[in-house]
């Protein structure tokens, strides 16, 4: 197997962020003038974290492509890490927002488009109730107040290296087995070990061992995970942990956020999992704030009996412009127009050839890395086996790398995402599209290994 040599790295990174200033002079000028009322020169914080010395500020975006103000052109694979995984303001989705827009926003008042959205929720994922957000992070927090409610345990139970929001209890890793804040976690409330139980995904022996203290109210995971690399499970290793969760009396709440991708109803449709809860964020309303929680009947009756009609405006589940209008009829023709079993079937073959294409690459070059494809995404890593876990997949973090081939790939019209080195299809992705990536990715190992 090749190795990558550093200096080279160095090298080419040194030179491919002299050409990114160069050809980007109006997005630099923005960014300078940001820094006089924007925290860090950006208006989320996330947004600092480009391979560039700078964001790129864009003017227009429609389909899988957009427009920076320097007028340079991009395939956009990050589609907003998965925000517009619908593609970039469907002209239908356009429409039914411009005409809701001016029917009224928000009213605290349901719309009749509710009734076909929770019809509809209950369709793809068997769920037979559901209640809105704003956000998968709010919908992730309602769905784990529900949970503690119920069961009248403080603990939830989450995967090391997991992603799931803003959920401060999320944010804890483990640290020679010991529980703690996870690296970069600001301002945590409290030490997460006393909120937050952590284990290894793909690990059923440390899952029970967990549960058996019969203070986990819920297990909050992705069907696989994304966040740090997709890493998928082994093979029944959800009906094992699912048995496990009903013997010690834990609920589990299926995170669909990212893994919708896998089609319409997720890896809950797809892999016949039986969750309590389903999340479902980001693309729901085509990059229109908007999430959504379901639950099963059992769930549904419990809580319901623990509210007081006096009381639900002050629980801690909900908010003003939760359930709004406009993100209720962007969900209905989201749902009904665009996330189609007809879009997944043309978006899945895609992520395929993408994850074929630089599979192909790496072998060509002997590299150890290696490609996993789920639904319409798809992700490399670096390292020669696919992880299994989050441990294995954050231990073979490269910064340095990373950011050298987001950046070429940039400087040459292809935008990845930020955070990982993942890629994702819309309706609108073509297989020209993927192939130029694909050229990309082979120039810039050839680069590397000359």
């Amino acid at each position: 197997m090749r190795v990558i040599k550093r200096d080279k790295l160095k090298e080419l990174s040194y030179r491919e962020q002299h050409r990114f200033m160069a050809e980007h002079p109006t997005s630099a000028a923005m960014f300078r003038a940001a820094q006089d009322s924007l925290l860090g020169g950006v208006p989320m914080n996330w947004m600092r974290k480009w391979a560039g010395e700078f964001p790129i500020f864009v003017v227009r975006a429609k389909g899988a492509h957009f427009t920076d103000v320097d007028g340079r052109e991009y395939v956009d694979l990050c589609l907003g890490d998965t925000g517009a995984m619908t593609g970039h303001s469907p002209d239908v989705v356009a429409d039914e927002i411009a005409k809701r827009v001016r029917e009224g926003i928000t009213l605290m008042l349901p719309t009749e488009d509710s009734l076909w959205v929770g019809a509809e929720l209950k369709r793809w994922f068997g769920l037979p109730y559901w209640q809105f957000a704003l956000t998968a992070t709010d919908a992730n927090r309602f769905a784990i107040r529900i949970a503690r409610e119920i069961t009248q345990r403080s603990k939830i139970l989450v995967y090391n290296y997991c992603y799931h929001g803003t959920v401060d209890e999320t944010f804890a890793s483990l640290r020679d087995g010991v529980v703690g804040p996870r690296r970069g976690n600001i301002g945590p409330p409290v030490n997460p070990a006393e909120t937050t139980r952590v284990v290894e995904f793909n690990d059923l022996n440390t899952l029970e061992d967990a549960l058996k203290h019969h203070d986990v109210a819920v297990v909050l995971a992705e069907p696989a995970m994304t966040n740090v690399g997709i890493i998928l499970p082994d093979d029944g290793y959800w009906k094992a942990a699912r048995e496990l969760t009903k013997k010690y009396g834990t609920l589990l709440l299926a995170d669909e956020t990212h893994t919708i991708c896998a089609g319409p109803g997720g890896c809950t449709r797809e892999w016949k999992l039986e969750p309590d809860f389903v999340v479902f964020g980001k693309p729901i309303g085509s990059g229109i704030p908007g999430a959504t929680y379901g639950c099963t009947e059992e769930v549904a009756e419990r809580i319901s009996a623990r509210i007081e009609l006096e009381d639900c405006d002050v629980g801690g589940i909900g908010g003003t412009l939760a359930g709004n209008a406009l993100s209720l009829a962007a969900m209905r023709v989201t749902l009904e127009n665009v996330l189609t079993p007809k879009a997944f079937e043309t978006m899945i073959p895609l992520a395929k050839r993408f994850a074929g294409g630089v599979d192909g690459e790496i072998k060509r070059h002997g590299l150890p890395w290696n490609v996993q494809q789920l639904g319409a995404r798809a992700e490399y890593t670096f390292r020669e086996k696919p992880p299994r876990n989050g441990a294995e997949s954050a231990a073979a973090g490269d910064f340095e790398l990373e950011r050298f081939l987001h950046l070429y790939a940039l400087n040459r019209g292809v935008l990845l995402t930020p955070f990982h080195n993942m890629a994702l299809m819309c309706p609108a992705t073509t297989e020209a599209d993927v192939d130029l990536h694909t050229r990309i990715f082979s120039e810039a190992v050839e680069e590397l290994l000359m």
